[in-house]
């Protein structure tokens, strides 16, 4: 197989750069899903149907039948709540005060598909906030790293402010487990640590 053959089906530059951080080649193609939670679906069920759809999305779109699609998706799950990426201020602020002073779970789920098979697996990680009083809140939305990440905040980024501990795998939060990443990619015989 050659390494152009593998599609990311996501425009996060932190899934990119994930990618590029254990050697693997790829090219992007953008999954058009429809993201909403079913009727009484559970976290677990619900991240891992998206994963699968943005997959099979983008290998419906590509006429390579060699193609080999990497499709992620996250969200994180505080008591009973969903939060994915906020809609609005609002959104974010609301987000982060239920967070704050609180252990939440972050779900990735990590598909592979190829037109013959596809594997899936799921992440969980515990992440312990500290309290966030409102007024940091504001100014972390102020930055713009909020905007477009599931639970209105980065690990990578200034979030990292509040995050007292994790439990699990920190890529896993950024978007794309790592660990989960490099099994799945090698039952499709994709290696990596390439050297340029």
């Amino acid at each position: 197989m050659t390494p152009s053959k593998l599609l990311l089906a996501s425009k996060s530059p932190q899934r990119q750069k994930l990618l590029n951080q254990i050697g693997v080649d790829f090219l992007i193609v953008a999954p058009d899903i429809d993201e909403s939670r079913h009727e009484n679906e559970l976290p677990e069920s619900m991240v891992v149907r998206l994963a699968k759809t943005k997959a099979a999305c983008c290998l419906n779109k590509m006429l390579d039948r060699e193609a080999i699609v990497l499709a992620s998706d996250t969200i994180v799950v505080v008591e009973d709540k969903i939060f994915g990426k906020p809609v609005d201020q609002n959104d974010a602020l609301n987000m982060l005060s239920l967070l704050s002073g609180k252990t939440h779970r972050v779900l990735t789920a990590v598909s592979v598909t190829s037109c013959s098979r596809s594997k899936t697996i799921c992440s969980e990680t515990f992440v312990n906030f500290r309290v966030i009083n409102v007024e940091e809140a504001q100014a972390y939305w102020e930055t713009g790293e909020p905007r477009d990440k599931a639970g209105a905040y980065a690990i990578q980024g200034f979030g990292a402010a509040f995050v007292e501990s994790i439990t699990g795998s920190y890529s896993g939060v950024m978007g794309l487990p790592l660990f989960e990443t490099v099994k799945l990619l090698g039952d499709f015989g994709i290696r990596c640590w390439k050297h340029a």
